[in-house]
């Protein structure tokens, strides 16, 4: 529970959670959103997401189009963003 600015108690938001699978053991699972990191680079090929299965325990790194971002940093990925040179 969090209390609002009235002073009245309010239900702590629930948690994001995200349906997920792993290449590698082929493994398909939910995981909440701080089980994942966004990197936002400057091209397709440096902006990703990542996750580690709890499966296998393998890292997992996928690319991320627009709408994927979108729904990640919405859902309260933990986002960096990479600097270009």
């Amino acid at each position: 529970m969090t209390t609002t600015a009235t002073g009245t108690l309010a239900a702590a938001p629930a948690p994001v959670v995200f349906k997920a699978a792993c290449p590698d053991c082929r493994g398909r699972f939910e995981l909440a959103s701080d089980a994942f990191r966004l990197a936002i680079g400057g091209s397709r090929r440096t902006t990703f997401y990542s996750f580690t299965c709890p499966d296998c325990g393998r890292a997992v790194r996928r690319p991320a189009g627009e709408r994927i971002v979108e729904l990640l940093t919405g859902g309260g990925v933990r986002t960096l963003r990479l600097h270009t040179g």
